[in-house]
C-alpha cells in the first residue's frame, strides 16, 4: 500500500494512522495478490502484505478519504456511500500533476508486466502528491 508506506519514510506515521485496500465487489475475496504485484511491489522495496476484501458501510466512517482508480468505481462507491458518512470518494488520479500519467489508473490484470508498472507510477506519483497536499 503505497501511502502507508509513504507516509512512514516521510515522517506522516502520525498523520496518517489507517491506510487499507478494498475492492467494491466481492471478487477476490481473501486471496493474496497478484504474483505481478507482488513482483512489482518487491522490486521497488514496497512491502505487501494483503487479501483482498469489499468496502463495507462502515469504512464510509471510518477512513477520511476513500480512493478509487477509475470512473467505474467511482460510481460504484458512490451508490453503496451511506448518506451523511464522512469519507470524501474520489479518484486517486485527483492528486496528478504529472502530465505524461494518465488520471484513471487501468486494472493491469489482463496485460503484461509493463501495465503493473505503469499503475505503480501512477500509484507513486498520486501517493506522493496526496501526502503533499493533504498532509503538508
Amino acid at each position: 500500500m503505497k501511502v502507508a508506506f509513504l507516509a512512514e519514510q516521510k515522517g506522516l506515521s502520525s498523520v496518517i494512522t489507517k491506510v487499507d485496500s478494498f475492492g467494491t465487489h466481492s471478487y477476490h475475496l481473501g486471496e493474496t495478490p497478484d504474483q505481478r504485484t507482488v513482483a512489482t511491489c518487491q522490486a521497488h522495496n514496497v512491502p505487501i502484505d494483503h487479501r483482498a476484501q469489499q468496502i463495507k458501510a462502515q469504512h464510509f466512517n471510518e477512513f477520511d478519504y476513500i480512493l478509487c482508480m477509475d470512473n467505474y468505481n467511482l460510481r460504484s462507491l458512490e451508490h453503496k456511500r451511506p448518506s451523511g458518512s464522512k469519507a470524501k470518494v474520489c479518484l486517486f488520479g485527483d492528486w496528478k500533476e504529472d502530465p505524461k500519467l494518465e488520471k484513471i489508473v487501468d486494472d493491469p490484470y489482463y496485460g503484461g508486466r509493463d501495465g503493473f508498472e505503469e499503475c505503480y507510477r501512477q500509484c507513486k506519483h498520486f501517493s506522493e502528491v496526496f501526502l503533499k497536499r493533504e498532509c503538508s
